[in-house]
């Protein structure tokens, strides 16, 4: 039997704390062979994760107190500890510096291989961070034993940057949690969206550069002008540079506020209750490993207006409409339609509920542990 050691230890917030919760929640790792699953983490994920009897949960005090501090440990304590209770380490942030081997790593953080969004930091300590990340993230992928990647199109952007893998490789979707998931409900006709019921639309996502809430908010604008009853919900944490620039343009094209609301952060299990208020569901964003809010969306029976870059294509297929997020009239166009539309709205959002059960949690967990264990029996012979 084999023991899989997992480092844990710069998973905090986020989709990547509800990836590793998920995972070992729907997983069975007894049925790959693997006895004991060891997870290093820190203090405030580690009661989040589900008691199991293949899993020990480890909690470190003193390593994730900085980058320093993680990678020295990595290079010492979790090489010395795997070497003497592991077959193989499983790396879900995607960086590893250790000795250790054989390890499976995943790619997590599409930015710092796309140099074209990274320069949307400008000459920031983000931005030389994403490159720090970049170099360090290569290497933990040219030294891998298997990575995986979440989409096509981050196996592809990746490859471009850094060259070919002699790594295996391959590529599992993460799945959406049942909370999220809904029927969708009967589109309201154009005539029943009046100014004491405007149509609501919903963009749940950090603000960041690369998210461009500002130019959906100018698109809503638009629209209020041309006499639709809109408004535009923004939810989620920001980046602060790009907060002040966001708020900025709302404070010139909505003054008093009466068309665009921004929550911040929201919790995680609060959030189903944004999707279920709002009529649909615009996401602008221009890079994304995967898009976990994208198929959240999608799962709570929502149309979807959609960006054309990046995973998006891929996740969403032809269950949405689709724009330029760099173009405020084309998204103008694509958020038009769908108002205009009570019957394309109902047709695009069933389509969307439909294709979000192709992300499943069981899977992603039975795909990532038979992964695991295929490596692991290979290199131990």
């Amino acid at each position: 039997m084999l023991r899989i050691g997992v480092d844990a230890m710069n998973i905090r917030r986020g989709g990547s704390v509800t990836h590793l919760v998920e995972l070992l929640k729907a997983a069975n790792p007894i049925a790959h062979g693997i006895s004991e699953v060891i997870v290093w983490t820190i203090p405030q994920t580690a009661p989040l994760l589900p008691k199991r009897s293949w899993l020990n949960v480890v909690v470190d005090e003193v390593s994730h107190k900085s980058l320093l501090n993680w990678i020295a440990w990595q290079r010492t304590f979790l090489s010395m500890k795997s070497s003497h209770h592991c077959d193989l380490l499983f790396i879900p942030g995607g960086l590893y510096l250790g000795s250790f081997r054989p390890y499976v790593t995943m790619s997590r953080n599409l930015l710092p291989f796309d140099i074209n969004e990274r320069r949307r930091f400008g000459w920031t300590p983000t931005r030389m961070r994403y490159h720090a990340l970049e170099r360090g993230q290569a290497a933990t992928f040219r030294h891998a034993a298997g990575v995986i990647f979440l989409t096509r199109n981050a196996h592809q952007v990746t490859e471009k940057r850094i060259g070919s893998l002699s790594a295996r490789t391959t590529i599992i979707p993460h799945g959406v949690s049942d909370t999220f998931r809904r029927e969708p409900r009967k589109a309201r006709k154009r005539s029943e969206i009046t100014p004491l019921k405007p149509f609501r639309w919903l963009y749940v996502s950090i603000v960041n550069w690369y998210k461009h809430q500002w130019n959906v908010a100018e698109a809503v604008v638009r629209l209020k002008a041309e006499g639709y009853p809109v408004q535009l919900d923004l939810v989620g944490p920001a980046y602060k540079p790009a907060l002040k620039h966001l708020m900025k343009i709302l404070k010139k094209i909505d003054p008093e506020g009466s068309v665009i609301q921004y929550y911040g952060h929201v919790p995680y299990e609060n959030l189903g209750e944004f999707y279920q208020g709002a009529d649909a569901f615009v996401f602008a964003s221009t890079c994304e490993t995967f898009g976990q809010i994208l198929i959240e969306a999608m799962s709570s029976g929502l149309p979807i207006a959609c960006s054309n870059r990046s995973a998006m294509p891929e996740l969403l297929g032809e269950a949405g409409l689709y724009f330029d997020p760099e173009n405020i009239e084309d998204i103008v166009g694509a958020l038009r339609k769908y108002m205009d539309d009570s019957d394309l709205r109902e047709k695009l959002s069933v389509a969307s509920y439909e294709q979000a059960k192709i992300y499943d949690w069981e899977k992603c967990a039975e795909q990532t542990f038979s992964f695991i264990a295929e490596i692991a029996k290979c290199s131990k012979f």
